[in-house]
């Protein structure tokens, strides 16, 4: 039987597929040794549920110091993931004086921990921290997700520390979160699962974040990198993303329930109904100048949730700035660093001597 060109052709190509598909493999096998973190750092304070980082460059310029308080999910590295797409990087290099407060995994004793704890004590301790280090009065607060809801608790209740605050994809009106975490939130037995075990398992986060998109995350960013296996930037840029998908801590079992029951379920912190321990979380109570962005096409976090933030909030100046990327590209992307950081930077500078 003769063999034809459009057979040859076939058979070459299927050879060079499965020689990819063969390098893929080797490729996601060694995917642990991947590094993150990559912006040299101190580290100024740590206790047995935080690391209090600071990030000393050469071209801080900016008296006024920022501190970035990370979400409870997933690891902090993602704003940090690689030299060109850091957010922490990118601040620091246009003159900022950048801290970041990188919350550790509770173990089965922190069960317990509330958001009390977290923002009455925790974030509290290292803004103190941070105003003693950079002698201050005042310092720029910024969140991410969870991390920016938390700083929005704080800057309610603290806001003579505070001198700008920027949240990034927070969760406010929980009413208007249409993604599928939400709609999970809301039908979801909290009391029952951190009564049975205590801390919300790792395992359960991950579940969740994973039926987001089944086929685009579970099955089609394979196909893809086995496409473009040969281009060591778009594999190395993909496994420190593999590497932060996966590397999810539990969460202690009062915040969680604090998060699911009273913000997500009965939307206690957009109606101001929130108390930590006997504090009320009152969001009009926040007059600094606020700089809130989303993402227009989150999926974790509805920019419908995050934007009324600025309806709510007595500041005179406050922003809101809308992109055209996802929740993890809004800080974790080439269009990061080229669409959204320059303006962040743009906007925290107008403050600089103030």
């Amino acid at each position: 039987m003769t063999m034809t060109k459009q057979d040859n052709t076939f058979g070459d190509n299927l050879k060079r597929y499965s020689t990819k598909i063969k390098k893929t493999i080797e490729t996601l096998s060694k995917g642990d040794s991947i590094t993150v973190g990559c912006t040299p750092n101190e580290i100024i304070a740590e206790n047995r549920l935080y690391r209090l980082l600071h990030y000393p460059h050469d071209a801080i310029k900016i008296q006024t110091p920022i501190l970035i308080v990370y979400a409870l999910i997933n690891k902090s590295y993602i704003l940090d993931l690689q030299q060109d797409k850091s957010w922490i990087r990118n601040l620091a290099e246009q003159g900022f004086d950048v801290y970041l407060l990188d919350w550790k995994a509770p173990t089965n004793a922190d069960k317990y921990v509330s958001f009390n704890e977290y923002v009455n004590s925790y974030l509290d301790e290292c803004v103190d921290l941070v105003l003693n280090q950079s002698s201050v009065e005042k310092i720029n607060l910024q969140g991410y997700c969870m991390g920016a809801t938390m700083s929005t608790m704080y800057s309610s209740i603290y806001q003579d520390k505070v001198k700008t605050l920027t949240t990034i994809s927070p969760v406010i009106d929980a009413s208007q979160d249409t993604t599928v975490i939400g709609n999970i939130a809301r039908n979801l037995d909290i009391d029952k699962i951190v009564n049975t075990l205590g801390n919300f398992p790792s395992q359960k986060l991950y579940e969740c974040f994973s039926i987001l998109k089944p086929f685009k995350q579970g099955v089609n960013k394979y196909i893809n990198l086995i496409e473009h296996i040969d281009n060591d930037s778009f594999v190395q840029n993909f496994l420190r993303i593999e590497k932060w998908i996966y590397d999810t801590p539990p969460i202690a079992g009062e915040t969680m329930r604090q998060w699911i029951n009273d913000i997500y379920q009965n939307n206690k912190l957009f109606q101001n109904k929130m108390c930590l321990e006997n504090k009320i979380v009152d969001l009009s109570k926040i007059k600094v100048p606020l700089l809130n962005i989303i993402a227009e096409e989150d999926h974790l976090v509805s920019p419908d949730c995050s934007a009324p933030l600025n309806k709510v909030v007595s500041s005179e100046d406050k922003q809101l700035m809308r992109f055209n990327t996802g929740h993890v590209g809004l800080i974790a992307s080439s269009y990061s660093q080229h669409n959204v950081l320059p303006k962040v930077g743009q906007w925290l500078k107008a403050y600089a001597n103030i």
